[in-house]
């Protein structure tokens, strides 16, 4: 049997896993994550009120419990964990699903002011992300600036605009649920540095802000009709032209009444987070009004203006982070490959691959991962004679526990999702999230049973 181990369990794991046993019969695979739970961004990135997404888990569940697959979370592979040259020596073959996990920054001055995050903060917090910092979002915020203008953007802006009633039906932590329910915010702009017929965010991702209860959504139409595809969409794919025809509705129709007010700003470049009179809290944001430059991008025009807000969220792109022990392009957040195989000095390393965002970037949707996840394991399985000359010595999971880590298998997950079902019911809501690490180690290494 080739035993396969798969490095991150988001949908670019658990698709490679799948192709992997759907492709040959005489694959093992283990899924191993650092964290103790399954799905990767499907659990801790798509929001709490979108379940039709979240559902998505089920889908994933089925490849993570198929015969020939096997769960081990809680497993550090790296520089604080089991090293990569480790790896190499337990499986005939590694691939490196590991996401995008750093943050895009603006650099700009007063980014590291208090009441400035990035959006993946945010995201971690009212996911129940173990490592996100517990609270200080909301804290003395009535206005918000949102920076960006993809779906992550629009996901963090319809949460701060959100209503307790909305969100107690969710898994959201109950610490952030009741931070929200008490928040202040009712003002929310969100900026983009370019038109509206070059924002990222998908329609159906932009209509959902004007269904929200008790909150009013406008555009400036003097900021759309700065975009010549605003004003002629004919020539654009038909996912920007939609967007374009909503916009253009909200840009023309009176807006509702509402206690939350969410603004949409185009052509608006940020310069600089702007200090409070204690200097060390953020008060504001100042803009740079851009215009098109005639060659898909923007140029200052040299007005500025200023926005009021206590609280300002990044949104402006992931960025993969190296993995100690792998070759990496800095330039493009990367790790080198080609068709999935790791390069180093330019030459396949047997034996190690890549697939999802560490492979080829933050782009695209979750369905993006299945064909990128299929070429790799088609590399892989192309390699498998050759990897399977070399005999290995042990079970992984033994010679993982044998060497002080405690590998947390399928069984430690289901006891997780127990324990969360416990906690759902003790406060009337439905699964909850345990939001920390304690809790979440306590649950897995429960009593198994049901």
């Amino acid at each position: 049997m080739l035993r396969v181990a798969v490095v991150g369990s988001g949908p670019s794991g658990c698709y490679t896993a799948q192709s992997l046993v759907q492709q040959d019969p005489g694959v093992l695979v283990d899924v191993l994550d650092r964290l103790p739970c399954p799905y990767g961004l499907v659990r801790y990135g798509v929001a709490p009120d979108h379940e039709k997404i979240k559902s998505l888990q089920n889908n994933l569940r089925t490849v993570l419990e198929h015969e020939r697959v096997r769960f081990l979370g809680g497993v550090r592979v790296g520089a604080d964990g089991v090293p990569v040259a480790r790896l190499r020596e337990l499986y005939h073959a590694v691939v490196y699903c590991v996401g995008a996990a750093g943050d895009r920054r603006l650099g700009i001055p007063g980014e590291e002011l208090r009441g400035s995050w990035s959006a993946t903060e945010f995201v971690s917090w009212y996911s129940a992300h173990p490592d996100a910092v517990t609270a200080g979002f909301l804290a003395g915020a009535r206005a918000a600036v949102v920076i960006g203008v993809g779906n992550v953007a629009v996901d963090v802006t319809r949460m701060l605009a959100r209503g307790a009633s909305e969100l107690t039906p969710t898994d959201m932590p109950q610490a952030a649920l009741d931070s929200l329910a008490a928040s202040a915010v009712t003002h929310v702009h969100m900026v983009g540095r370019r038109g509206p017929s070059q924002a990222r965010f998908t329609t159906k991702e932009l209509r959902e802000l004007n269904t929200l209860p008790d909150t009013r959504v406008s555009v400036d139409p003097a900021e759309l009709e700065l975009d010549p595809a605003y004003v002629d969409p004919s020539s654009l794919p038909a996912a920007q032209r939609r967007n374009v025809e909503v916009l253009r509705g909200w840009a023309t129709a009176p807006a509702p009444a509402g206690r939350h007010r969410i603004r949409l700003r185009f052509f608006l470049r940020p310069v600089e987070l702007l200090a409070d009179a204690d200097g060390d809290r953020v008060r504001g944001v100042r803009l740079e009004r851009t215009e098109p430059d005639g060659h898909g991008g923007v140029s200052g025009t040299g007005q500025y203006e200023e926005i009021e807000a206590q609280l300002v969220l990044r949104s402006v792109g992931y960025r993969g982070v190296p993995v100690d022990g792998l070759p990496f392009d800095p330039a493009h957040g990367t790790v080198p490959h080609t068709a999935g195989r790791v390069l180093r000095d330019g030459v396949p390393s047997p034996g190690e691959y890549v697939a999802g965002w560490i492979k080829r970037g933050p782009t695209g949707v979750i369905g993006t991962n299945r064909p990128c996840a299929k070429e790799t394991a088609t590399s892989l399985l192309q390699d498998a004679p050759r990897l399977a000359r070399r005999s290995l010595q042990d079970d992984p999971a033994r010679a993982l526990r044998a060497q002080g880590c405690t590998p947390i298998e399928w069984s430690g997950w289901e006891a997780i999702e127990r324990a969360e079902a416990a906690l759902g019911a003790s406060l009337g809501r439905g699964v909850v999230k345990l939001p920390d690490w304690q809790s979440l180690m306590t649950a897995a290494h429960q009593d198994a049973a049901p």
